[in-house]
């Protein structure tokens, strides 16, 4: 059977990155324009499934992921594109007629260009951004390690704390139960879909945890007839 397209892209991703790797990068230094993004994220992306704290996981895990992989990052890329990804899920930057995913690329220049990112790196942050989602095929490494993060965090317990963080605690929508399809369905299709060797690695334990949290929460909720 030939490889897929998606095989080839992952190689490619990680044979980029591993060039730079061997070319010594240096770890890039702390940035003015790193703080105007991170206290622009922190101010306006307050969303417990997808916010702030989102973001920061993100980019660390895609850091640890690619250092696992032994693949160097283009860190402006990923630290832009890993603050900035689901700024789209936000008012004003929300636009219902398209993907989050492809509002956020279109218009992250705006969030970067008075800040003093290097905006020769723009369309890498566009591309990582674009396809940051799960169903989505990665091109290049800084892509692909933040769409393996944002996938690894829909499983395991934070998986769990991100979407019961959603559930109206005053009885209103979304509900206990409500929420819980998103979990299963997270479970069921997040897995195949994360791509880099160290992502796969991280697979087995975060499956479990979630998995065994939504059997042990069905069996103590009358199957969530008293959730």
């Amino acid at each position: 059977m030939r490889p897929s397209p998606l095989v080839h892209l992952v190689a490619a991703a990680l044979v980029l990155g591993s060039l730079r790797a061997a070319a010594g990068e240096p770890a890039p230094p702390d940035t003015a324009w790193r703080a105007q993004v991170k206290a622009f994220a922190a101010q306006h992306f307050g969303n417990p499934a997808w916010g702030y704290s989102h973001c920061e996981r993100d980019y660390s895990l895609a850091r640890s992921l690619a250092q696992v992989d032994h693949v160097t990052l283009d860190d402006d890329v990923l630290f832009a594109a890993a603050y900035l990804h689901d700024m789209a899920a936000f008012p004003p930057w929300a636009d219902p007629k398209i993907d989050h995913a492809d509002a956020a690329a279109a218009q992250v220049d705006g969030v970067l260009k008075n800040t003093g990112f290097p905006m020769a790196k723009i369309d890498r942050v566009r591309g990582a951004i674009r396809t940051h989602m799960y169903p989505r095929d990665p091109v290049g490494p800084e892509a692909l390690y933040l769409h393996d993060a944002d996938a690894l965090d829909w499983l395991g317990a934070i998986g769990v704390a991100r979407v019961f963080g959603l559930v109206d605690p005053s009885g209103g929508k979304p509900t206990g139960p409500q929420v819980v399809p998103m979990l299963e369905e997270r479970l069921a299709n997040v897995p195949a879909r994360v791509l880099s060797p160290a992502g796969r690695a991280q697979l087995a334990q975060r499956q479990e945890e979630l998995a065994a949290f939504l059997r042990d929460l069905r069996r103590e909720s009358d199957d969530l007839s008293q959730l």
